[in-house]
């Protein structure tokens, strides 16, 4: 028998703590897990679940109104905030039930408070010493707060879930997917809303082709983009928020939300005092098994800094167990991940970019449609979708695939299982569409692109 309390403690109940905790209690070991807030983490609380039922609930006031198109006339409408975010509120404690059911069942001891590292094999939570074998962290990540005058006067994205009132204006700061998120739930319910990023265009990393899509379409929407611009400085004013722009401007707002970009979350986590090394950003350095320079401490998710995504963390949970109590080393592919945005209209990916492409490949062929989807042909809307192939000439082995439009990571989600089993473009030839949908589009893309033109030699020294 182990002299330690538990084989494993976790430090952080989200998606990637408690399927680990779960799997290593099904694998017979001794299993506790520290939550400081609420059960299933940023995801499950103030991440993807609840932001997507804001989603949906944006889409629906321009839904009423294409309606028309197909001849239905739909009465009086108005949209309910407080509604929203009570109902939203119930399905996020039904939620936590859920996860803490699944944590007992399991045989897990739920520990509530935040868990400090004392030493490589013990904790403190709530004046509590707790010593394990195996110490995992999973405490994910945080909202990066900016630092311009007047920045407390913003809020993050954890809090546009708690917000008692709709801003009737609001400014959002910030060039990534939380960012344009959240500006198209904001436009889409009724505000009036601008988003204002310090780049030229933004989703810096995605394929050029679709960040350059939605910047076309998300105006359609009713979101004002403002590129190459800062805030400078905020301050409140009679009639709310006043931001103040890196071009001298200056605008009022009710709401100003700051989606900058998030760091790991490991303040306060006693690591320094058991010795884990971390990287500049904060995150624990971890090598592909996970475990950290202390060789009874581990860590996954998001605290590691990797690829932010929810089922990242649960398949680093699930390789993590794997390897530490089914004698199976267990490394994670990272390539070919499908993610998508849930912007307006949303996108979706997996494999690479065109331009990741080009720098590894001597010779690609790249397909690419744009449309206006057969919806919209009645419902009176100019929302296009693009879709488009990046595939290697030589052997035909399709490297990406890129949508912007309606049901894109639905389709997407599909595709990447051809892309991870190595499909070429002559089975996707191969392949009968379903008619009519947009995503046959994938299966009938017959004529590359031509090679684009060189760039001029100035251009291409820089």
């Amino acid at each position: 028998m182990s002299s330690y309390d538990f084989d494993l403690f976790v430090i952080g109940a989200g998606s990637g703590g408690v399927r680990a905790s779960r799997m290593a209690a099904a694998a017979g070991k001794r299993v506790a897990v520290a939550e400081e807030r609420h059960l299933g983490g940023t995801c499950v609380n103030i991440g993807c679940v609840p932001k997507k039922l804001m989603v949906y609930a944006s889409h629906f006031g321009e839904e009423f109104e294409q309606a028309a198109g197909f001849g239905w006339r739909v009465g009086e409408r108005a949209f309910d905030w407080k509604t929203l975010i009570a109902n939203k509120n119930a399905e996020i404690a039904r939620l936590n039930g859920i996860y803490e059911s699944l944590l007992t069942r399991a045989g897990v001891e739920i520990v509530e408070g935040r868990a400090t590292l004392l030493d490589a094999h013990a904790v403190e939570v709530a004046g509590r010493r707790i010593t394990a074998e195996t110490i995992l962290i999973a405490t994910g990540g945080k909202p990066t707060r900016s630092h311009e005058p007047g920045q407390e006067l913003g809020i993050v994205s954890d809090d546009v879930f708690f917000l008692e009132e709709q801003p009737e204006r609001v400014l959002v700061a910030g060039g990534g997917y939380i960012a344009v998120e959240f500006a198209g739930i904001f436009a889409g319910l009724g505000s009036a809303t601008t988003q204002v990023y310090r780049g030229p265009l933004f989703l810096r990393g995605f394929d050029e082709d679709l960040r350059r899509f939605l910047a076309q379409e998300m105006p359609k929407k009713g979101v004002k983009l403002v590129f190459d611009q800062i805030i400078e400085r905020i301050d409140r004013s009679s009639g709310g928020l006043v931001a103040h722009f890196s071009d001298g401007s200056k605008a009022e707002y009710d709401q100003i939300l700051y989606a900058i970009g998030r760091s790991p979350n490991t303040e306060g986590l006693g690591l320094e005092r058991a010795g884990v090394a971390t990287t500049a950003r904060g995150a624990v350095r971890v090598d592909p098994y996970y475990r950290s320079n202390v060789p009874s401490i581990f860590a996954i998710g998001d605290v590691t800094d990797r690829l932010q995504l929810t089922p990242v963390a649960l398949a680093e949970a699930m390789a993590l167990v794997r390897t530490l109590y089914h004698g199976q080393s267990t490394e994670l592919n990272y390539d070919d991940i499908p993610t998508a945005v849930f912007s307006q209209p949303p996108l979706a990916t997996v494999g690479l970019t065109e331009a990741q492409a080009r720098e590894r490949f001597r010779e690609i062929d790249v397909y690419r449609t744009e449309f206006r989807p057969m919806k919209h042909t009645l419902s009176g809307s100019e929302e296009r979708t693009l879709m488009k192939l990046v595939v290697e000439r030589h052997t035909q082995r399709v490297l990406g695939a890129h949508m912007g439009g309606m049901d894109a990571a639905e389709i997407i989600q599909g595709v990447g299982i051809a892309i991870k089993a190595g499909a070429t473009k002559r089975d996707f030839d191969a392949t009968i569409g379903i008619h009519p949908t947009a995503a046959e589009e994938f299966v009938t893309l017959r004529e590359p692109l031509p090679e684009p033109s060189p760039a001029p030699e100035r251009e291409a020294a820089e």
